[in-house]
């Protein structure tokens, strides 16, 4: 997936959220005083930007909360050099540049409790899928490739919310993802968990190939990723 269509989905899921809340507040009116928008931003393991729709007390019989969400964060993709070694070759001419980005979904279950002291705090779990893109580019050394990753995950955490006015609140939210090992190509290299691997390079003087744990040594995909975020609630 290229930086062009990788914008382009963010886009248009940012708008998919937005038009779904406005559609459940002009469509339903039942749900207006039950969905609320979210935007923060923070640490995600990186900088990071998210946005999310909760939807609450929607039946009595249901005792959670539910709340979708997208993220977006700018990250470390890895080690340059040895990124190199495990999809490209042994070369080591050229300046190294990486930058690396993560979308993710989430959707999340929340049940209301007492933080600190606040009343109006809750935890949360649900399961995560992201979409990891890494850029490795050796300025004079003609190499420019992606490595990409599509992930399941699972996280929880803890959120508190402060009433700024009637319609708007101040939210701090601390959790934990873990996203599970998988698939990880780039360039014409594709190496799997259980290294039945595509076009695995060769060690340098060797004949024995690179497996999964070097490229997933090389690269560093989404495994744990803490997340200390701070936004704003609307309440509609």
């Amino acid at each position: 997936m290229n930086t062009q269509s990788r914008n382009t989905i963010w886009l248009v899921l940012w708008a998919v959220s937005f038009l779904c809340a406005e559609h459940t507040v002009t469509a339903q009116g039942k749900f207006k005083d039950k969905a609320d928008l979210q935007f923060l931003t923070g640490l995600n393991r990186g900088f990071g930007l998210g946005t999310n729709i909760i939807f609450e007390d929607l039946s009595t019989e249901f005792p959670f909360d539910i709340r979708i969400g997208l993220g977006y964060t700018w990250l470390n993709p890895g080690n340059s050099s040895k990124a190199r070694r495990v999809f490209i070759n042994d070369a080591t001419n050229g300046t190294p540049e990486k930058k690396g980005r993560n979308i993710d979904l989430r959707l999340d279950l929340l049940k209301g409790m007492t933080l600190l002291g606040n009343s109006n705090s809750y935890w949360f779990v649900g399961p995560r899928y992201s979409f990891f893109n890494g850029n490795f580019k050796y300025v004079g050394g003609n190499e420019d490739f992606d490595i990409t990753t599509k992930q399941f995950g699972i996280g929880g955490g803890l959120e508190s919310r402060y009433a700024i006015s009637d319609n708007l609140k101040l939210i701090a939210t601390a959790g934990l993802d873990y996203y599970l090992a998988a698939k990880m190509q780039g360039h014409d290299t594709a190496y799997y968990r259980d290294n039945d691997n595509v076009n695995a390079r060769n060690k340098q003087g060797s004949d024995t190939k690179y497996k999964y744990k070097d490229a997933d040594n090389a690269v560093d995909q989404p495994k744990f990723m803490p997340r200390l975020m701070v936004g704003i609630q609307w309440d509609f």
